[in-house]
């Protein structure tokens, strides 16, 4: 809690016959006696309360993006800048600068993390089709006919394959 904040608490912890004297309080908690003051009979508020209303994206908005991001992240989908922009925009209904992104991060940094994905080479952009894998399953059931291949006999492979011949480097 900060220092205003808890002044604050203590001047609403008054009774109602206590006497309120801002300079009193205001030195207890190390803070200054007219913020106090202001802040007190509603005339002043927090910097950060006063940005909410200048911000693009509704807090509550905000939170709920976040959550968005998270629930795609764990997906394995997570959003591209632009992509966590276009969402943000229809929350705002209005189109948002390029570096909201940049300012929103930084808002929520505890909670959001920026990371830079490596590229996916071009080969493997082309396979990564619906066409693609239909054609490569499709074969696979032709093979597996055609060679009367048994289940039981069907073995899951990774990305390097069955390599016969070639050892793993290891240290004697």
């Amino acid at each position: 809690m900060q220092s205003i904040d808890a002044a604050l608490a203590a001047i609403n912890a008054l009774k109602p016959n206590e006497k309120l004297v801002y300079s009193q309080i205001a030195k207890k908690y190390g803070v200054d006696p007219g913020t106090l003051s202001r802040r007190h009979r509603g005339i002043s508020r927090s910097r950060q309360a006063a940005a909410q209303n200048q911000q693009a994206v509704h807090p509550q908005h905000e939170a709920e993006l976040i959550d968005y991001i998270d629930r795609l992240t764990k997906r394995g989908l997570a959003p591209t800048r632009s992509i966590i922009r276009n969402i943000a925009s229809q929350l705002a209904q209005k189109q948002l600068g390029y570096h909201w992104v940049d300012r929103f991060v930084h808002r929520n940094s505890h909670l959001v993390i920026l990371k830079r994905t490596t590229p996916i080479d071009r080969s493997r952009r082309r396979a990564d089709s619906e066409k693609k894998y239909q054609l490569y399953f499709e074969l696979l059931r032709q093979k597996i006919d055609q060679y009367k291949v048994e289940p039981r006999h069907i073995y899951n492979m990774d990305e390097k394959g069955f390599m016969i011949g070639v050892q793993s480097r290891s240290v004697r």
